[in-house]
C-alpha cells in the first residue's frame, strides 16, 4: 500500500482515512494481518509521503499521545527543511 501512495495513488476507506486532527494532508493507513491491526500515520507532500508514526491499534479511538507524537514529528520535519511547511 505504501508503494501505491508513493506512485501517486489515492487510497480511501477501508485502507486509508483522513486524520485532520493531526494536520492537513495527514492520513491513517489501515493494515490488518492475522496478529494485529496496524496503523501508519502519514502525510502526503508534493514531493514525498512522510511517515510519522505507526502503532498496533487495539481500540477504535486513536490515543492522544499518538496524535501528539505525529504533530510533533511533522512540525520538526517542517522546521528541519521539509517542503510544504
Amino acid at each position: 500500500m505504501l508503494r501505491l501512495l508513493q506512485s501517486g495513488n489515492n487510497l480511501g476507506l477501508p485502507h486509508s482515512r483522513p486524520m485532520p486532527l493531526i494536520g492537513k494532508r495527514c492520513h491513517e493507513l489501515r493494515i490488518v494481518d492475522e496478529h494485529a491491526n496496524w496503523r501508519i500515520f502519514y502525510r502526503i507532500d508534493e514531493d514525498a509521503v512522510i511517515l510519522a508514526h505507526w502503532i498496533s491499534k487495539k481500540t477504535q479511538k486513536t490515543a492522544k499521545k499518538d496524535i501528539d507524537m505525529c504533530k510533533s514529528r511533522f512540525k520538526q520535519y517542517d522546521k528541519d527543511g521539509g517542503k510544504d511547511a
